[in-house]
């Protein structure tokens, strides 16, 4: 009966030390938000205030802000 356990316990214990190596390698991240996500963190309401309609790849700046959920960038490339 003891001969049945050997072979489990060694498995277990290379399986355990695995994970711990992966644990220890994984790439940690260097922020919770990027720059962009961040940029929102003011937002305004201003009555009056233009609203820009962009074309193409341009950078929108001052946007005024009526509504915000979860605050996330997305990046979406058109094909023509």
């Amino acid at each position: 009966m003891p001969f049945f356990l050997v072979p489990f316990l060694i498995q277990l214990i290379v399986g355990i030390g695995l994970q711990a190596l992966g644990y220890l390698l994984m790439p940690k991240s260097k922020s919770d938000k990027s720059p962009e996500v961040t940029d929102m963190d003011d937002p305004t309401a201003e009555g009056g205030r233009p609203i820009p309609v962009p074309f193409g790849e341009i950078e929108v700046t001052g946007v005024n802000i009526i509504y915000f959920g979860e605050k996330h960038t997305a990046t979406r490339d058109i094909k023509a």
